[in-house]
């Protein structure tokens, strides 16, 4: 091939290939004509006059996302750093708005979302800029929507996904926290220490209203069985005094038995006088010698019971 027929068949391909062009999926591309818009070409194969057609740009159709930092002041005079994320798209129909009325959809949006959370979260305390993050983010979006639809975008959803106070005031607020926490925990232990004394208190209680009970209980079997041996000893004709005295002299000589078997137990007795001893000594051999006769009466009296019968 000579070199004047490679001359005019580069040019020519070179031509032939600039006439078609190709769109993405989600894309749409501006073609303008002799520097004047022409048209706006949707995704696929498309033709274009060489030297005369050209592709000033292209816009993304799909949903973009933009992260904005704003450090305002709350009501309460508390510096917070907010991140408010700002979803958008450009309106399919508004491709020529979008490409030619506006330069930097960023930075205009950047200035909308400072414009309304600068003028919103300083009406608020810094709880309720918590609390109330939903409303600020509505607040964003409605005011983006108004602006931002002139120009051919769609204001899809706003998040405040960040709300970082000052580290002071995290630090206090943490304090305030734990105290609140430390609080409460000592409240409960207060209120377990309350219930564990009145519960020991209805136990000891209850003990000694049984205790009293049982002693109570006690005497009053103990009164059934004097009175009952009183009775016994009246069938065999000892009167009421004579089997008192004999009861007393027999409960002596229980109490000394039981006193005699413990190893490490001492016992004095300490008369008023000798003559007081004295007689006390001979009422108890008297008592001894008087219960031994009964015995002996009451064992004569069961035999000729049991011979009768």
């Amino acid at each position: 091939m000579s070199p004047f027929l490679l001359v005019l068949i580069l040019p020519a391909l070179l031509i032939f290939i600039s006439l078609f062009f190709i769109v993405k999926q989600q894309t749409a591309a501006v073609v303008e004509r002799f520097g004047k818009f022409h048209s706006i070409r949707q995704s696929g194969l498309h033709v274009k006059i060489p030297l005369v057609d050209r592709i000033a740009g292209r816009l993304s159709l799909k949903i973009q996302q933009l992260d904005v930092i704003v450090e305002t002041k709350t009501k309460d005079d508390v510096f917070v750093r907010l991140k408010v994320s700002v979803q958008y798209k450009v309106i399919k129909d508004k491709v020529y708005d979008a490409f030619y009325k506006l330069d930097y959809p960023h930075d205009q949006i950047t200035s909308y979302v400072f414009d309304v959370v600068r003028a919103e979260v300083p009406k608020m305390i810094l709880d309720d800029v918590f609390l109330r993050k939903d409303d600020i983010a509505i607040a964003v979006k409605s005011e983006l929507n108004d602006a931002m639809l002139e120009y051919g975008y769609d204001i899809i959803k706003t998040l405040v996904t960040d709300i970082d106070p000052d580290a002071q005031v995290k630090a206090a607020m943490n304090r305030i926290n734990a105290a609140e926490r430390e609080k409460v925990a000592a409240q409960f232990e207060g209120d377990a220490q309350r219930i564990l004394i009145v519960e020991k208190a209805k136990a000891e209680a209850e003990s000694k209203r049984l205790q009293g009970q049982g002693i109570a209980d006690q005497r009053r079997e103990i009164a059934r069985g004097l009175e009952e041996s009183v009775e016994v000893l009246n069938n065999v004709g000892i009167n009421s005094q004579e089997a008192s005295a004999l009861i007393v002299v027999t409960q002596h000589y229980d109490t000394l038995q039981s006193i005699g078997e413990e190893t490490n137990s001492n016992l004095i007795l300490l008369p008023n006088s000798p003559q007081a001893g004295s007689d006390m000594l001979n009422n108890m051999v008297a008592s001894f010698t008087a219960s031994n006769q009964i015995g002996e009466a009451m064992k004569k009296q069961n035999k000729k019971k049991s011979s009768d019968e």
